[in-house]
This record gives C-alpha cells, structure tokens and sequence, in this order.
C-alpha cells in the first residue's frame, strides 16, 4: 500500500512538470532576491486534479466499500501485530515542507515568489484545506481506529501535510525539480504515522492527502484574484486569517505580511 502510494506521488510530480512545460513561458521578474513568475494570465490546468482527484474517491470508497473497508481493518491489525511506539512527531511534519520553503529561501535557495506572494500562497492553502477537513470529520463521523472519537475521516494532520508538500514541490519544479518532490517524504511520513498512532485507517489517509493536494492546487489558481484584492503587487502588506484544527482543538491564526 505504502509502495503503490509512493508510486502515485511520483507519477503526479512527474504530470505535474510536463504539463508545465507544455504552457506558455512568461517572462521572469527579479525582486526581493527571489524570482517571481508572472501568474496573472496562467490557466488552471486540469490535469493536476487527477491524482488528488483519484486519492479522494479511493477515500470516500473505503467508507462503504467492503473490500477497501477490509483493507482498513487488516492494515490496522497487521500494524498493531508490531506494537509500534506511539510518537508525536507526525503534529510537526506535517508543516516541515513549508518550514524547509520559508528556510531555503532564507539561505538563498529562491523560490518562485517571494515573502508575500508566497505566504498568501500557503496561507490560503491552510484555509481551503480547514474549509474541507473539518465540516468532513463531523459530517461522515467516522470513528477513529483507537475509538477515541468520531472524527476520523479525513486525517487532517495528512491533508496540512500534502498541501505543504505541494507548496514545496509547485515553488521549487521549475529550478530544482528533486527538491521540490522531497517534501512528499515527509508528507508520507506523516501520513504513515497518523496510522501507526492508531489515530486513521488507511482511507482516512489517502484521501487526506488528495484534499491536500488539491488545496494547494486551488490556492495557486486564486492567488492572482486574492492579489488584485489586496491591492495588487505595489502593496507591501497583506493580513491573511486561518482557521486551525489540530488534536481537539479549534483556532484562528493571523499571518501579516510587510
């Protein structure tokens, strides 16, 4: 399962970078040390939806399916057979893609926006991915693997991980391609962990990685709109507000940008 996962994040890189050299190229503009690239005539392209897409509908099947319901349930058993240490370091990389983006940038490795542009970026991405995961969790009220609560489905902390690692991998195509994709790892760590917590079954997984995924797909096609709202590029502050949810606990978090 593991395996096959792995292979579809691969293929979605590899779809991903064709179907960008198949648009148009528009000219590069250098500011702030990072390079920015003009997105404002940039179409979304409807093939990045299939892999998301794809992981989406195997979720929402492994809710009723009985052979993927199966699967759930053996994967769980064959996990618990090992008796793995509980650990909780999946509640942190589930935002290291991201971190390592802001950080890279810092050190002189450039991305394809700047400060700003880039935290509007994510922070939109965090919105969309909070919008969809949490009514989700309450609407399906699917128990979790531990039985600790209803909320199982999707897994949040796997959706904030892939829609980081998208982030990482859509700033970073164009100049290091190998860098951009690292951040799937750590993504599928979270992933993996979230089940060997005992915290969501398989389904739970997958389809938080697609609505990930697909987040920080919708946040690059609304950034030109967002942009033009708060002003447009002449404008060097940007307040962006995020729900957030993790363990329980519900919040909102205020991003300034200057």
């Amino acid at each position: 399962m593991v395996l096959s996962f792995l292979v579809l994040i691969s293929s979605y890189g590899k779809l991903a970078a064709q179907s960008n050299s198949d648009s148009i190229q528009t000219p590069e503009v250098i500011k702030e040390s990072t390079v920015i690239l003009n997105t404002e005539k940039e179409r979304f392209n409807y093939k990045r939806l299939i892999i998301p897409g794809a992981f989406i509908g195997y979720g929402i099947a492994s809710l009723t399916v009985k052979d993927l319901k199966r699967l759930n349930f053996s994967t769980r058993d064959e996990i618990n057979e090992h008796r793995p240490d509980h650990i909780k370091l999946d509640s942190y990389t589930q935002f290291a893609p991201a971190a390592l983006v802001y950080g890279l940038n810092a050190v002189g490795v450039e991305g394809k926006h700047n400060f700003r542009d880039r935290t509007i970026i994510y922070g939109t991405s965090m919105l969309i991915t909070s919008a969809i995961t949490i009514p989700l969790k309450h609407i399906v009220k699917e128990e979790r693997p531990d039985q600790s609560n209803n909320l199982s489905f999707p897994s949040g902390h796997t959706a904030i991980a892939f829609a980081s690692a998208q982030f990482m991998f859509r700033e970073y195509k164009d100049t290091n391609f190998l860098l951009g994709i690292s951040g799937y790892s750590l993504a599928v760590f979270t992933g993996i962990y979230r089940m060997l917590n005992d915290k969501h079954w398989v389904g739970d997984v997958v389809a938080g990685a697609g609505f990930g995924i697909l987040s920080t797909e919708l946040a690059y096609w609304l950034y030109p709109k967002i942009n033009t709202m708060l002003g447009g590029k002449n404008k060097n502050t940007a307040t962006m507000v995020m729900p957030y949810y993790q363990d329980k606990s519900i919040g909102i978090g205020l991003v300034k940008t200057f």
